[in-house]
């Protein structure tokens, strides 16, 4: 379908730095400098056309991606940026079938990246000891379509994870390193775990807990994002960056030689 209906998500988009993700609904509308945008005006318009506002200002009607839903929700916590949430699904080999199990859920921003892409046929169990953090999860969750994908259970994954033979286990962590175990008994043969974390003292714990059961290709990596201004005569690096995020961990499940005997 590319025609937006009653109750869709729209990304408006005027320029770089101004940008909106709103659910379109008969009889609303949004008040912004430029004028106010009328949704019944952009109800049965396609994806990818321009809106226009009463002042007469055109902007960009676009279907949000993961990463709209993910950087535009409503959140109390920190997320992980879409930069590093590519490097995970890759690291992890996340497609549609895959179950993940992740933790903790915050807001829900890396949830909601993982469920779009174990859709429609896998599916996430995420997580997450706060009730608050939880509700607000499950509501960023609804608004994304995902709901019956994501699951979020209120739950502290140090007391260990329910889910056996799963793809993946993915954390974002104060003390990964205490669910190193637990990630082992719930991965299949060969599954992968990840971790993000924001300092070098959490990522070395990890490792040594990694090293110390049996897992395989263990990495741990950083990545530096940085926007080029592409311009005729003046092309430069922008100003600001994305530097410093965390360190992504990733290794591998193997069994124990003996067992591989038995």
């Amino acid at each position: 379908m590319t025609k937006i209906s009653d109750g869709d998500q729209v990304l408006f988009y005027l320029d770089a730095r101004r940008h909106w993700l709103l659910r379109v609904e008969t009889g609303k509308s949004f008040h912004l400098h430029r004028g106010i945008l009328h949704f019944d005006e952009v109800i049965g318009q396609e994806f990818g056309s321009f809106a226009t506002t009463s002042l007469g200002t055109k902007i960009a009607v676009l279907p949000p991606l993961p990463r709209d839903m993910a950087i535009k929700m409503g959140r109390q916590t920190n997320i992980v940026y879409p930069k590093d949430a590519g490097l995970i699904l890759l690291l992890a080999g996340i497609g549609s079938g895959s179950t993940v199990v992740e933790a903790g859920t915050g807001s829900g921003a890396l949830a909601s990246i993982l469920g779009y892409h174990v859709s429609p046929n896998g599916r996430v169990i995420s997580y997450e000891i706060r009730e608050d953090f939880a509700g607000v999860a499950m509501k960023n969750l609804d608004k994304a379509g995902l709901k019956g994908i994501v699951t979020v259970k209120q739950q502290d994954i140090l007391d260990g994870i329910t889910e056996k033979n799963v793809d993946s286990v993915i954390l974002d962590l104060a003390v990964p390193w205490d669910v190193v175990s637990h990630a082992y008994d719930a991965l299949r043969g060969g599954g992968v775990f990840v971790s993000f974390s924001p300092t070098i003292e959490q990522t070395q714990r990890t490792v040594e807990a990694l090293y110390a059961s049996h897992f395989i290709e263990i990495v741990t990596r950083e990545l530096i994002e940085r926007e080029i201004l592409v311009r005729p005569g003046k092309t430069r690096p922008a100003t600001r960056m994305i530097g410093h995020t965390g360190f992504v961990t990733s290794a591998r499940k193997v069994f124990p030689p003996k067992l591989m005997q038995t």
